[in-house]
């Protein structure tokens, strides 16, 4: 099972933070999903509310604010307690402290249609000159959002976020060409995950953050999960996956009276 850090470590650090995402980080993680707004002076800034309000105790819109403004805020208000200070960061922040993360989802907001078609741009153009074709799929619940990310560049990797059954949410994601169905896990089946597995479709679910939730999922064929305790549920999956290797082994070694060959590549 593939393992997302929700917002960094939402439950386990600051979210949205840089120290957030090296918590994580230290401890395995590879995969995250964020959020982005745009700054006032045009950059991809990652915070999940259109306002510094709830996460720096500051007050106004993000739109208000450049980019090192926002680095300059702490973001540990209404979050997981944390000893130093962690400002806002531009998502390029992250990826220069950061190079060989191996999957990103850039979940853009919902905004005006001036400020998503400017974040739009700039997001085109850091996966063209950065070539993370491979490394990003940029989602929404905004499908004229997701519309103008495909005319911008039909390489890049969409995904749409739903959390409603209807208007069916594969159909949906169909149409609009993406390669990611982000579902709310409450609302997926495993007719779901079928159906999207059939369009060629990654199913991630979210924010998933109780043991058992996360073995039903899998159970129902999702591709992966988006958790707010990502290091802890990395650890169960990783602790499981040598359990039944171990014993795979102690059985093989059983059967034939050896131990059993380890693999040569």
């Amino acid at each position: 099972m593939i393992v997302y850090g929700h917002r960094g470590a939402k439950g386990e650090a600051p979210e949205n933070t840089l120290a957030g995402f090296t918590h994580a980080y230290r401890h395995g993680i590879r995969h995250f999903e964020f959020d982005l707004v745009l700054s006032k002076d045009g950059k991809p800034v990652i915070i999940h509310d259109l306002t510094v309000d709830r996460t720096t105790g500051q007050k106004g819109a993000v739109a208000n604010y450049t980019a090192d403004e926002l680095a300059a805020m702490d973001a540990r208000r209404n979050g997981t307690p944390w000893p130093r200070k962690a400002g806002v960061p531009s998502l390029e922040d992250l990826l220069d402290e950061f190079p060989d993360l191996e999957h990103l989802q850039l979940e853009v907001k919902k905004d005006s249609r001036q400020r998503l078609n400017v974040l739009c741009n700039r997001l085109t153009e850091i996966v063209q000159r950065r070539n993370l074709y491979q490394q990003v799929a940029v989602t929404s619940s905004d499908t004229w959002f997701l519309q103008q990310m495909r005319r911008r560049d039909t390489q890049i990797r969409l995904g749409l976020v739903t959390e409603k059954k209807f208007p069916r949410p594969v159909n949906l994601a169909a149409r609009l060409h993406c390669d990611y169905l982000c579902i709310n896990w409450k609302i997926c089946s495993k007719a779901i995950v079928e159906d999207a597995h059939r369009r060629g479709m990654h199913v991630s679910a979210w924010t998933v953050n109780r043991i058992h939730d996360m073995l039903e999922l899998e159970q129902q064929g999702v591709n992966s999960i988006i958790s707010d305790f990502p290091t802890s549920t990395r650890m169960f999956f990783d602790n499981r996956a040598n359990s039944v290797l171990a014993l795979t082994r102690s059985d093989s070694a059983d059967s034939t009276g050896e131990p059993a060959a380890l693999p040569t590549n």
